[in-house]
Formats: structure tokens, C-alpha cells, sequence
């Protein structure tokens, strides 16, 4: 980040230990993706070892398109950290809330936080990917516990 262009993207604005697991996670795969082939393996075992197959690989698949498009369009290169590094840049953030807002539902003010890193011809689209992907990582990290199992009686 020697390009003063680029370090407004990657002012560190959180810290990964400060989030939900599932949000420090999303971060990190996105840092995972960026890496290469090494890092894309690592960050989709994620969800092939929440899913089954066909699940994980439509799930995979969406996330990957969903940063393919966002890089693809950028006005700018998307700017984020290393991989160990605790900070998380403004990018990464908005990455971030994106992904929390349209998973949430919240389907219009996701496609405004898309134009932050895409044009607004792409917002509507990146919004939709960022909802099933928000939606896939949330299920990698929902706590098992008995209320959750399928088969539980519960007597009282």
C-alpha cells in the first residue's frame, strides 16, 4: 500500500477480533481469494466441508462470481490485507457490510453499498450474489446446538 491511490481502500477502519466468527471468516476468504489458486482451495473448503457437493459447489461458485464481478467493475482496485493481519481495511469493510445488509434482506440499501466498490449498472446484481453468499457463510458458522438438531423431542 505505498500508492497513496490506493491506502484510502485499506485505512484499517475494524479488527477481525472484534467480529462475529462468520464475518472474520468472510473477510479472510475474500483476502484467501485474492491470493491465488493456494488461497481459493483454502477458502472453499469452507463450504465443502459445511455442504454437500452440489450445495457447496453453488455456493462456492456464487461467491466467486460475486468478487469476479466486483473486480471486474471496480473504478479502482479493490485494496485489502494480508492474510494474517488482524486490521481490515475500509474495502474489506464495505465488502463486509454489503454482504451482512443483503443477506439480511435488505436488498435496496445493499445495491447502494455496491456502487462503493462497483458502478451503479452492477449494483443490483453484486447485491443479489452478496445475499446468497451472506446467507452461505452465516450456515458455515451457525453454532450447532441441540435446538438446532433435526431430529430433537424436547419434553419440556
Amino acid at each position: 500500500m505505498t500508492n497513496p491511490y490506493n491506502a484510502r481502500g485499506g485505512a484499517a477502519v475494524a479488527a477481525l477480533n472484534r467480529m462475529d466468527e462468520w464475518e472474520a471468516n468472510l473477510v479472510l476468504n475474500l483476502r484467501l481469494w485474492c491470493e491465488g489458486p493456494a488461497g481459493k482451495s483454502q477458502a472453499r473448503q469452507d463450504y465443502y466441508n459445511a455442504f454437500q457437493e452440489a450445495e457447496a459447489d453453488r455456493a462456492w461458485q456464487t461467491f466467486e462470481s460475486l468478487l469476479s464481478k466486483i473486480i471486474r467493475t471496480a473504478s479502482r482496485p479493490l485494496v485489502r490485507h494480508e492474510v494474517g493481519c488482524n486490521c481490515v481495511g475500509s474495502d474489506e469493510c464495505v465488502f463486509l457490510h454489503l454482504v451482512r445488509t443483503a443477506s439480511d434482506g435488505h436488498l435496496n440499501d445493499a445495491a447502494l453499498i455496491a456502487t462503493l466498490l462497483s458502478g451503479p449498472a452492477h449494483a443490483e446484481h453484486i447485491a443479489l450474489m452478496a445475499g446468497e453468499v451472506g446467507t452461505a457463510i452465516r450456515h458455515i458458522h451457525k453454532p450447532f446446538s441441540p435446538a438446532n438438531a433435526p431430529n430433537e423431542v424436547r419434553l419440556h
